[in-house]
């Protein structure tokens, strides 16, 4: 039994290894490939270890660093503003739902359901929120539409306070005099500390990255996140490599255009890297609590 359990562990050794080598390795050919010579990469393709250092990329990036530092401060506002919103939402959804004395529970959780299945679609939604909310060219186009609340979360934050607030702690809050209100805030929100912090991580990445409204509803530099800055970085470097002549063409061959993309995935995704260790014992924690039950 001894030898079963020592062979399982050396097994499992091995498979959370090769796990841990599948996810690191596209972050180091990722980051070598972003500082190695644009005529290295070319002729000798990607590698874990740069052959021949050479930090074009960032400089190329850098000659924008005033429009960069604006993107990352739009784009640490918008997460910031947006994260908040979708966590109160989500929460003052979720909660009343968890609740079996709601009146017309399930039709309110049948709404929330459908529509995780169907919805308008991206033109219905353009012209909803750009003819009718003239949200366009504003910072709230980065905030509102498709990130602003997500019915899944709210199923798993329910489903976290169902599986996890036992009745008896919310009848005796009840019973010494405490409204809703005070439960919600003192009781319930102090013991799903875990579920929370994985839905402030999960739409936290989900604004980080966010670009695609960005495209459908900017079209002004002052606006533009770093997401959609550097989108639009990596564009204008293909069309000029694309129709370029003449001293542009030169231009356009001093530019390291697969470097460049790689230092610009290195840009955007160097913050969440840092700021995921700090907030991974919560996610790990809630995300599997608040998704085991039904």
């Amino acid at each position: 039994m001894v030898e079963k359990n020592k062979t399982f562990q050396v097994v499992d050794h091995i498979v959370m290894i090769l796990l841990c080598l599948f996810c690191l390795v596209p972050f180091l050919i990722m980051f070598s490939s972003s500082i190695t010579s644009e005529t290295t990469l070319i002729r000798e393709g990607y590698s874990i270890f740069p052959k021949d250092i050479d930090f074009a990329a960032y400089k190329y990036l850098l000659t924008g660093t005033d429009d960069i530092i604006r993107g990352y401060i739009i784009t640490i506002c918008v997460t910031f503003i947006g994260t908040l919103a979708n966590l109160v939402l989500t929460i003052l959804f979720a909660y009343p739902l968890s609740r079996r004395d709601l009146p017309y529970r399930n039709v309110f959780a049948f709404i929330l359901f459908f529509t995780m299945l169907f919805n308008g679609g991206i033109v219905p939604s353009y012209i909803m929120w750009s003819r009718f909310f003239h949200i366009s060219n504003t910072y709230w186009a980065l905030i509102i539409p498709n990130l602003m609340m997500n019915a899944f979360y709210v199923i798993m934050v329910r489903t976290y306070f169902q599986s996890n607030i036992p009745d008896a702690v919310l009848e005796a809050a009840r019973i010494d005099g405490a409204g809703e209100w005070k439960i919600l805030l003192q009781i319930v929100l102090p013991m799903s500390k875990p579920i929370i912090a994985t839905v402030i991580l999960l739409v936290g990445l989900h604004y980080w990255n966010d670009w695609t409204n960005g495209l459908y509803y900017i079209n002004k530099d002052k606006y533009y996140s770093i997401q959609v800055l550097l989108n639009r970085m990596l564009q204008d470097v293909q069309f000029l490599m694309s129709s370029a002549s003449g001293d542009s063409a030169a231009l356009a061959a001093s530019i390291p255009s697969v470097a460049l993309k790689m230092a610009v995935a290195v840009a955007g995704v160097l913050p969440v890297m840092i700021i995921y260790p700090f907030l991974q014992k919560y996610f790990v924690k809630g995300i599997t609590i608040g998704a085991v039950k039904g």
